[in-house]
């Protein structure tokens, strides 16, 4: 019958030898060739005794287990431990049969981890990642491809949502010590009384354990002690597995080795979102563009894929696609929106106001940039905050110290600002929506809430008209971005506050006299109507980015030198410019120039400190003020 189920249902045989050797069996020879003929009398059926026989020496000629002259208890500890291996399921519950991009990433910590040198015998392994990226499935595949290393194991599901709860630690604690031994009878009173319990009867013993989705170190804490003094209690070539989306917590706990779990790549996307949304490796006849569309709506996070697949199956419609696309531009289906608000709703204030002004307006901006507008600004606390961010996976900083975000987080970010006044935009801090910024500019609907505006307007609704007194009402506005706007008449007041004034179509002879730009860190003027910048210059103390475009009125620039920490000026396309001021060659902060399709300068700066400029440009100048530079 055994060897049946191993022919037909592919069973496992492990034989057993117990106080006999195998070779006996395999030759009915010695005490088992003397039991062998005593059946053999008995059975008159001699058809079923060559069966049986035949059996017999198949299975002897597998490998199992040898008792010898060993030591008995050590032998069942193997058997135990063989067999454990075997029937544990090889697959954790909800690890998808269609998975995408993981078993590169599997191999990927495979190969890292064997060179972690560690001190102690236990190794660390923490996966950081923003919401829904494939943090637990990874660690789910990581922990199955090791299962049968490992005579003790757990798999600790939902840290920080059960440790939410009251006595949740305690939980926690007893389903750790459940899971691993094998009984409810383990109560545990107190967390500390947990710990210690957790340590006896762990102590030499060698766990996988993965601990998923941790927010908070103490969590950690309370289900393995001190990092430190891992190696005393745990056993030999112990694993640990951290998933958490606050890389800051991997570094606090001394993690050996940490991965960045990554965004899936074009094709890996292609694959899992067909997948979902077709059943199939490529897109129907006919949604090839549209799918594309959804692949960078999704930016390669594996749960957006999954969910809008599903969303998306069997909707052979167009203009079903079309409109949910739209849709979803604007607010993110509920569960992907609910999975990454989770990293938001553990800011604190001043971070999630960084997040939201970087989400709205900052993105894609340089760091130091981001860093110089909300420096000083009432409750952001930039320095420390981006840092934040960082770690928390909510932004990403690349080799040129550039701010990223993924999409689908900007998205979120606007939402929540939008909910923050329903049905009156103007008691929400960032304006972005042309629909929400006509609305308060042309009804004077601004608000002293209000912190920034970007005006962005679709083609042939570039006219506002503004409001007598609408900027009066924001006298706490920092940020002012107008993309392509016209105005009815110019502004005639700008708050004094603004940290960014980048203005397009300014078309007033002058700044409003009440503005003093004391605050200002980055102006930019593109098609403004300024003849010459006055003495409002000597008032910009804190400017630090000046760039002026297409200011075909302005013929002189002078007062640069009452500009003291500028740092960058960029001049293009001012085709009246015939002079900039001399001090910019004299300026010792100045790192960034370039001046290019002036075609009428020919008073160009006769110095400039080199040493202080790490990028000069200048192009199509009059040739008079190319050939001084020349000499210089």
């Amino acid at each position: 019958m055994i060897i049946d189920c191993r022919k037909t249902k592919q069973q496992t045989i492990l034989p057993v030898f117990y106080d006999i050797d195998p070779t006996e069996v395999r030759h009915q020879s010695k005490s088992f060739g003397e039991a062998w003929a005593k059946l053999k009398d008995k059975i008159k059926d001699e058809t079923k005794v060559q069966r049986w026989k035949s059996a017999i020496t198949e299975v002897a000629e597998l490998a199992g287990f040898t008792l010898g002259d060993r030591d008995e208890s050590k032998f069942i500890q193997e058997v135990v431990l063989k067999v454990s291996g075997i029937v544990k399921p090889k697959s954790l519950n909800h690890v998808s049969k269609h998975l995408v991009g993981m078993q590169s990433r599997v191999q990927d910590i495979h190969n890292k981890l064997p060179s972690v040198e560690v001190n102690d015998t236990t190794r660390i392994l923490g996966i950081f990642g923003i919401g829904g990226v494939g943090k637990t499935t990874l660690a789910k595949e990581i922990y199955n491809s090791f299962l049968d290393q490992f005579e003790y194991s757990c798999f600790l599901a939902n840290v920080r949502e059960t440790s939410q709860r009251k006595d949740g630690l305690i939980q926690l604690q007893e389903t750790l010590l459940y899971k691993i031994l094998g009984a409810w009878s383990l109560k545990v009173r107190n967390e500390d009384e947990g710990m210690g319990l957790i340590k006896k009867m762990l102590w030499s013993k060698k766990v996988l354990l993965v601990l998923d989705d941790v927010d908070q170190l103490f969590q950690v804490e309370n289900l393995l002690g001190d990092r430190d003094r891992l190696g005393d209690w745990l056993g030999l070539a112990s694993l640990i597995i951290i998933t958490t989306r606050d890389e800051s917590l991997l570094t606090k706990y001394n993690v050996h080795l940490q991965y960045k779990m990554k965004e899936l790549d074009h094709n890996e996307a292609l694959r899992l979102f067909c997948w979902n949304t077709f059943k199939n490796k490529e897109p129907n006849q006919g949604f090839a563009e549209l799918t594309e569309k959804f692949l960078h709506y999704a930016g390669g996070l594996p749960l957006a894929l999954k969910v809008l697949g599903s969303y998306l199956r069997k909707r052979e419609e167009i203009k079903f696609w079309e409109d949910a696309l739209e849709k979803y531009k604007r607010i993110p289906p509920d569960n992907i929106q609910d999975k990454l608000r989770i990293s938001y709703d553990g800011l604190e204030e001043s971070e999630k106001k960084i997040f939201l002004g970087i989400a709205c307006f900052f993105a894609g901006r340089r760091k130091e940039y981001v860093t110089n507008i909300l420096d000083g600004c009432c409750g952001f606390f930039p320095h420390a905050d981006i840092q934040i961010l960082r770690e928390k996976c909510l932004i990403t900083i690349d080799e040129y110290d550039t701010i990223n975000m993924h999409d689908l987080l900007k998205v979120m970010g606007k939402e929540i600002v939008r909910k923050e006044s329903d049905k009156d935009p103007g008691k929400c801090t960032w304006l972005w929506s042309h629909e929400d910024v006509r609305y308060v500019l042309e009804q004077n609907k601004g608000t002293n809430k209000i912190k920034g505006i970007l005006i962005d307007l679709p083609e042939k609704k570039g006219l506002i008209h503004l409001s007598p007194g609408t900027f009066e009402k924001m006298p706490n506005l920092r940020v002012l971005i107008n993309r392509n706007a016209l105005f009815s008449e110019p502004p005639s007041y700008f708050s004094n506050e603004l940290r960014v004034l980048d203005f397009k179509n300014y078309h007033g002879t002058s700044l409003p006299s009440n503005f003093n730009g004391k605050n200002l860190v980055d102006l930019t003027m593109t098609k403004w109507k300024l003849k010459s910048l006055g003495n409002k210059f000597k008032n910009f103390q804190n400017l630090k980015f000046l760039t002026l475009l297409k200011c075909d009125f302005l013929k002189r620039i002078s007062g640069i030198s009452g500009l003291p920490n500028l740092e960058e000026l960029y001049i293009s396309e001012c085709n009246r410019l015939v002079e900039v001021d001399q001090s910019i060659g004299s300026h010792s902060k100045l790192v960034d120039l370039s001046i290019c399709n002036c075609i009428k300068l020919n008073s160009f700066p006769s110095s400039l400190n080199l040493r202080s400029l790490k990028s000069l440009f200048v192009a199509c100048v009059s040739l008079v003020s190319f050939l001084k530079l020349g000499r210089k």
